[in-house]
Formats: structure tokens, C-alpha cells, sequence
């Protein structure tokens, strides 16, 4: 079965850096693009990011244009997510999808358990 499996969130103050990862199974990580999506506490599931197959087509939400960048490694069927300059209002639990098909911000097939970011200020 597909698995989305998120790594790399944690604890880090306001301007610092994290990286999260994404390792995806059973499935053909090629047919997939690829997103980011978080949750803060009261507040609707937003993107953060996207990314096409192949890599060449991005999205970023508003808030994570500049300091966000989405990358994919298709030979280890991974997906990151650089966060730089990180705010206290990007603290959420951040969740891995994959959508069949074309590069999209809405109707994903798969999703992670989430990992959770904490900016404190």
C-alpha cells in the first residue's frame, strides 16, 4: 500500500531553518506530483507547496514564496521541504500528499501522518 512517511520537523526560533523530508512507497513516485500542506491549531489545512513529476513546475503559497523552496529526488523517492527565515505563524503540522497526475493544489490522493513544526519567537 502507499505510504507518505514526513521527517525532519521539530523545535526551531524565529529566522532559523528546518528541512522536512517525505519518503513515499508503494506507489510510482514518477506519476505523482508532489505537495506540501500544514495545519495550525484552529485554523483549515493550507498548501505550502507543490511540485510537479519532474521537478520543473512549483507552487508556493504566498506565505512560503521567498523563504519555502519544494525539490524532489526521484531516485530516492523523496520529497523535501526547505523552510528558511521560519516565522512563529508557520507553526503547524505539516503533511506530505501525492496526487496522481498533474502538479495541483487541491485533490490529492495521499497523505502522511504529519510532523510538526514549531517556530517560538
Amino acid at each position: 500500500q502507499v505510504q507518505l512517511v514526513e521527517s525532519g520537523g521539530g523545535l526551531v526560533q524565529a529566522g532559523g531553518s528546518l528541512r522536512l523530508s517525505c519518503a513515499a512507497s508503494g506507489l510510482t513516485f514518477t506519476h505523482y506530483a508532489m505537495g506540501w500542506f500544514r495545519q495550525a491549531p484552529g485554523k483549515e489545512r493550507e498548501i505550502v507547496a507543490a511540485i510537479s513529476w519532474s521537478g520543473i513546475s512549483t507552487y508556493y503559497a504566498d506565505s512560503a514564496k521567498g523563504r519555502f523552496t519544494i525539490s524532489r529526488d526521484n531516485a530516492k523517492n523523496t520529497v523535501y521541504l526547505q523552510m528558511n527565515s521560519l516565522k512563529p505563524e508557520d507553526t503547524a503540522v505539516y503533511y506530505c500528499a501525492g496526487r496522481y497526475g498533474s502538479i495541483s493544489q487541491s485533490e490529492y490522493d495521499y497523505w502522511g501522518q504529519g510532523t510538526q513544526v514549531t517556530v517560538s519567537s
